[in-house]
């Protein structure tokens, strides 16, 4: 005997049961889409943060060529470009970028960066200009900052300057540019101050190092600075202010100097044994 009403009940629960298995379905896929994005996202920061850059190029290029029209491809392959030292090539990505609806300002901000990287620093000032005064960011102000000096315009440099080292938890790249930018305006003393404000942030930064030795030099200090160096750096740093010395007319000093880094140097120190060589021919440093 046939129960019409059991068989509906049956009929409907085959219904519904297709029905959750497609949801069911549905939901396993948006799950694996997700953990996908997820992962697809953590590639891209571990490629641009520690990845290296030759190789974070390589997967940002791939991923670009897939999916060109996601933004994200083309900015992680326009910043693994400046990473690589391959800055030119990373201008045309950047004004892709930039042309992207969802562009962003940071994202104009590096390609003003990377026009100055490229020696373009007109079309820096014009992209910088070209963002609203309300985005106050430490790379802005730190390439505000950079094209105020190439314009020796120094009251608005320093005032840059000194904006951009509020804004960043690490600020030593910046006081060792300001540093920079005191030593060749002549003020070797305040100069000093920077770089020694600079190596307080990242006390291995050697760039700094040097720069402190050429302020010191520069006011006719020819003593090491109280600074954490290792030995190559010592002679170095030696090196570095008896060139200084020579330039300015203290050769007696610039020759001990040679020869004191020239002894201190764990291993042969071609350049300081040439510098000497010819100080010592009377030929020109």
């Amino acid at each position: 005997m046939r129960h019409p009403g059991l068989i509906a009940l049956l009929s409907g629960s085959v219904f519904l049961l297709a029905a959750c298995q497609d949801s069911s379905q549905k939901n396993v896929a948006r799950a694996i889409d997700s953990v996908t994005a997820i992962d697809s996202q953590n590639m891209a920061d571990l490629m641009l943060a520690a990845g290296n850059p030759e190789e974070a190029v390589a997967y940002f290029s791939a991923q670009a060529e897939r999916n060109p029209a996601e933004i994200r491809n083309q900015r992680g392959l326009a910043r693994s470009l400046v990473r690589a030292g391959r800055s030119a090539e990373a201008l045309p990505v950047w004004r892709a970028v930039i042309a992207h609806p969802q562009a962003e300002n940071d994202d104009r901000v590096m390609l003003a960066d990377t026009y100055i990287r490229t020696n373009d620093w007109a079309n820096a000032e014009k992209t910088l200009n070209a963002i609203p005064p309300t985005h106050e960011t430490f790379d802005r102000y730190r390439l505000e900052a950079m094209i105020a000096d190439s314009k020796k315009q120094w009251d608005r440099a320093d005032h840059f300057y000194e904006t951009a080292t509020g804004l960043t938890t690490r600020p030593a790249s910046v006081f060792n540019n300001w540093g920079f930018s005191k030593l060749t305006r002549g003020n070797p003393r305040e100069a000093e101050r920077l770089f020694m404000q600079a190596l307080q942030h990242e006390p291995e930064m050697f760039t700094a190092k040097n720069n402190l030795v050429l302020a010191r030099a520069g006011q006719g200090n020819y003593s090491l600075p109280m600074v954490r160096m290792t030995q190559r750096e010592k002679a170095m740093l030696l090196y570095t202010m008896a060139i200084a010395a020579i330039r300015k007319g203290d050769t007696t000093i610039g020759r001990t100097l040679l020869q004191e880094a020239i002894d201190t140097h764990p291993q042969h120190y071609d350049e300081a044994v040439r510098a000497l060589r010819a100080l010592d021919g009377g030929g020109a440093l």
